[in-house]
């Protein structure tokens, strides 16, 4: 009797430490990960997003690290012009220069629209969140995003003061602001019709 429990235990030892090793494990390959080519259109982003001195964000701790620095800032959940939706997949932190620009973009829309607001729909992401964000979305990124350095963030172009509906008004009137801070050199941005969203990078200016 006590062979076979002696026999259990180890069975029982080896099983948690493998599932233990495997957890601490990344569940991405960053070799891979940085393989991958941007586009001719989003590399202007990764290459802003570059300027910021932010290193790629593999993880919540490293995220934290630059909360601690004071380099990363709270995106509150409301702002004048804007709402920010539940983040399942990303963490609502920007760079100072991001976070201020948001706040610019969301009060300028306000004001073309008489108090309308956009719904910011993601934020700053992990490679981890990325993972986890892949495996419900297979459009997800599969090489660095700039979403990975604190610099980006997408507003849905079909939910407008709250509400989840197509309004060409003001997806037309957000388009125009977003194209006001662009062609100022602020900002770069990408109509991503997969996710209904305007893809926003802020520039370091």
């Amino acid at each position: 009797m006590k062979k076979y429990l002696f026999i259990i235990l180890i069975i029982f030892s080896h099983s948690f430490y493998s599932q233990k090793s495997t957890k601490s494990l990344p569940c991405y390959d960053l070799t891979e990960v940085l393989k991958v080519e941007p586009t001719a259109l989003y590399k202007p982003h990764l290459d802003a997003s570059k300027s910021f001195n932010v290193n790629i964000l593999k993880n919540t701790s490293q995220v934290q690290k630059y909360i601690n620095k004071g380099k990363f800032h709270t995106v509150k959940k409301s702002g004048k012009g804007f709402k920010v939706q539940k983040l399942d997949y990303s963490r609502a932190y920007l760079v100072s220069k991001a976070k201020s620009t948001l706040e610019k973009i969301g009060s300028k829309f306000s004001k073309e629209t008489k108090g309308h607001t956009f719904t910011v729909s993601s934020i700053t992401r992990t490679l981890e969140d990325q993972c986890r964000l892949r495996k419900v979305n297979s459009n997800a990124s599969l090489g660095i995003s700039s979403h990975n350095y604190g610099n980006s963030f997408d507003i849905s172009y079909v939910r407008f003061n709250g509400v989840l509906k197509n309004n060409p008004k003001m997806e037309v009137a957000l388009e125009k602001v977003l194209k006001y801070y662009a062609d100022a050199g602020r900002i770069y941005y990408i109509k991503e019709r997969q996710q209904s969203c305007f893809h926003v990078t802020v520039r370091n200016y």
